[in-house]
């Protein structure tokens, strides 16, 4: 979890509520969980039928909005004006839609909690959206570089109170990819069918999310590391014959991290497991297998194979070759890796 957003997370809980909230930026995961925190928090169950407002976007504009913000709440002390998907709000990109909001902004009503999410990221040197910082919470929030996928899995299931292997987090994130809402989902559909205190295994992993451990990405580079012809080509035949579950854009990007990091293990000057797991940005317990593979391949190798690699996304997306399928590309950059 983000710092900022934890801390955010935490003061809504405490009821620490500011008047205005505007909260951009191109994560929907994290968006989604303040404006949940507050639907919960800011008016009692008791109260949301006559004083919790959702609107969204594309279904409003800014006079709307304020229309409902300017409102004074019905039979209690305080209601909640939240808006979902405001990149889409009619006027907020024209400099009237701004000033109004800006003036909204700098006398907020102190019985209305505005609350805006504007799914893209917002210049924070407009006037109108410091305002808000003025007043009330101006938060940015980015989307996740992969190479932190892991350690968010990671804090995400601490956070939940449940141990995680290593094995299980690249097995997530190299399924799931940079999708924060649904690894979410699969870590929290995990804990369902969990024992009390018993860890996310890669068997777990398997079982519970369909993600095979023979098959999948992670076996695949190691496979490759060792030179494994056997396992490796076993491996994309799978891919080849559950092309849905394994598209070779998903598995093309994984490789082209992998042999990256393989280049940056060759010319890193400090080659212990620690100073190399600060450097790929990566769990010490994954160097072991860039090590391997930096052995086994070439510098001139690892370079040749990076631009193989990037001859099938090419290929993949029909350009040279528009009949040949997923399956073939990934067999042909296999042998070109391994020969």
């Amino acid at each position: 979890m983000s710092a900022a957003v934890d801390t955010l997370l935490k003061d809504i809980r405490n009821k620490r509520i500011a008047p205005i909230y505007l909260i951009h930026g191109d994560e929907p995961f994290y968006l989604d969980r303040i404006a949940d925190e507050l639907e919960k928090v800011v008016v009692p169950v008791a109260e949301r039928g006559f004083n919790q407002f959702v609107l969204f976007g594309k279904d409003a504009d800014v006079g709307t909005v304020l229309n409902n913000a300017r409102r004074y709440p019905f039979m209690a002390d305080r209601q909640l004006v939240l808006v979902k998907e405001a990149q889409q709000l009619v006027g907020i990109k024209d400099k009237p839609g701004q000033q109004l909001l800006e003036s909204y902004a700098m006398e907020p009503l102190g019985s209305t909690v505005l609350a805006i999410f504007h799914q893209e990221p917002l210049d924070e040197r407009k006037g109108w959206v410091k305002a808000f910082a003025s007043k009330g919470v101006l938060l940015g929030v980015k989307k996740l570089y992969d190479s932190k996928l892991v350690d968010w899995v990671g804090d995400y299931c601490r956070g939940r109170g449940v141990k995680i292997s290593p094995k299980a987090c690249q097995m997530l994130v190299e399924s799931i990819g940079n999708d924060l809402k649904r690894m979410a989902g699969e870590v929290d559909k995990m804990l369902l069918n969990l024992r009390v205190d018993e860890e996310i295994s890669a068997t777990t992993v398997e079982r519970l999310v369909g993600i095979s451990k023979e098959y999948n990405v992670f076996e695949l580079q190691k496979a490759l590391a060792q030179r494994d012809v056997v396992k490796a080509n076993r491996i994309v035949d799978y891919f080849g014959r559950n092309a849905k579950d394994n598209p070779a854009v998903v598995v093309l990007a994984q490789l082209y991290q992998y042999f990256s990091r393989v280049l940056l293990v060759q010319a890193s000057k400090d080659q212990s497991e620690r100073g190399l797991a600060s450097v790929l940005g990566v769990n010490p317990f994954f160097v072991k297998d860039y090590m391997t593979a930096a052995r086994a391949y070439p510098l001139v190798k690892v370079a040749d194979i990076i631009h193989a690699i990037r001859r099938a996304d090419a290929q993949s997306k029909g350009i040279d070759t528009p009949t040949m399928s997923e399956a073939d590309i990934l067999r042909e950059l296999v042998f070109a890796i391994l020969h």
